[in-house]
């Protein structure tokens, strides 16, 4: 009889389990385990983030010229920022919600001095709208700036569609880097188990169970409402636009959300979620186009992360927080997390977005610094799995499916 192979989400959940032994068995040598696994996990996302930017690039030209309307664009554009807006409002009422039921943060005792953290400049939302047009293209993509991108090949998909048949050559040759870079990733993730080991057990290693127990309340409450979140409203979502039941969803989807959880970083799973849209029925047009705004734009997991960490800090510090500014919490959280990066360790400047909008010390962020890889995981996974759903919903509403 023929064996049956074990399929890639089985691979890399057990890759996962293996990094997390490995990582508790190395507590007393992180820098062993730095040096000598991390490096497999580093040059993994090297390899992804190499073929992010043409492949996001490429993908959106070819979805916007295959919606080949520019009603069309426009329509799908608008459906789905309203699914981001909507489900992260959901995401951010769902952590101060838990964050209040569970008295996330009191009677917390802050031990010796609070670690300073440098907060990067904001840039501001007028600045911010200004540059997602960039006066240098070639530089934005030198540079992965990806909201430039995004907009750069929007432009560029128009063009070709406004110039009718001259522009099918250059079309054509987009449509074939595109399908390059899918058949180089094809190969990258093959070792994605290797990679998922490598990426774990030095967090593993360096954070161990001791450091975070006394932060294990926020650890907790952010992974607990992410799941929630993800079971909920995507879930839901889902199955009311698409018909697809959550069981089929979370499976299709389980390769995306085991590497955005090892990875911390939306943009290099790019690749996972392109796979499990078209394993899930979501057309080529949409999913070139939802999924790669999603993974800049969508962070359901980071504005979960900004609540319960805002609520967090306040009660460290003796601030009690009224209904009015859990109000302004929410919907900071919601336009906030819009701008944040697909990258680790980017809720950190949105944070202190949230935190200046209610008068809550911005030195309490130096609280939650220490495991802020560790909470970076479960929100990535989530935004994640919120970008699929979304891609999913939006195909639904169009009739778009393969």
């Amino acid at each position: 009889m023929k064996k049956k192979k074990l399929s890639m989400p089985v691979k890399t959940m057990i890759g996962l389990a293996f990094g997390v032994a490995a990582g508790l068995a190395l507590q007393n040598h992180a820098e062993l385990a730095k040096a000598y696994i991390g490096p497999f996990g580093t040059l993994f996302l090297n390899c992804i983030k190499m073929i992010v930017v043409p492949m996001v690039f490429s993908s959106i030209i070819v979805g916007v010229c295959g919606i080949g309307d520019a009603k069309k664009i426009g329509r799908i554009g608008g459906k789905t920022m309203l699914y981001f807006l909507c489900t992260t409002a959901c995401a951010a009422t769902l952590g101060v919600l838990a964050s209040n039921i569970l008295d996330i943060g009191k009677g917390f005792e802050i031990a010796g001095d609070v670690a300073e953290v440098t907060i990067p400049e904001n840039p501001g939302i007028i600045n911010t709208l200004i540059n997602i047009i960039p006066a240098n293209p070639i530089q934005s993509l030198a540079n992965g700036e990806m909201l430039q991108i995004i907009a750069f090949a929007i432009i560029i998909g128009g063009g070709i569609m406004m110039i009718g048949e001259k522009g099918k050559p250059i079309y054509r040759a987009f449509d074939s880097l595109a399908e390059a870079m899918y058949a180089i990733t094809g190969v990258i993730m093959k070792f994605t188990p290797i990679a998922v080991f490598a990426l774990i057990a030095p967090i593993v290693a360096e954070n161990g169970l001791k450091v975070l127990l006394p932060l294990i309340s926020v650890v907790l409450a952010v992974y607990g409402v992410c799941v929630l979140h993800a079971l909920i409203v995507y879930s839901t979502s889902v199955k009311i636009f698409s018909g697809i039941g959550p069981r089929e969803f979370f499976r299709k989807s389980a390769e995306a959300i085991v590497f955005a959880f090892t990875s911390a970083s939306s943009s290099a799973t790019l690749p996972y979620s392109m796979k499990s849209a078209e394993d899930l029925g979501v057309s080529e047009p949409v999913r070139s186009f939802v999924l790669p705004l999603g993974s800049t734009i969508n962070m359901d997991g980071t504005a979960i992360y900004q609540g319960i960490c805002a609520l967090f800090i306040a009660n460290v510090y003796g601030i009690e927080l009224t209904l009015v500014q859990q109000i302004t919490i929410v919907l900071t959280c919601t336009f906030a997390s819009v701008g944040a990066a697909g990258i680790p360790g980017s809720a950190m400047v949105m944070l202190s977005m949230v935190l200046q909008s209610v008068g809550i010390p911005l030195e309490g962020i130096g609280l939650v610094a220490g495991i802020d890889r560790i909470t970076d995981m479960a929100p990535t996974a989530t935004n994640i799995t919120g970008d699929i759903a979304c891609s999913v919903v939006v195909g639904a509403s169009e009739k778009e499916s393969e």
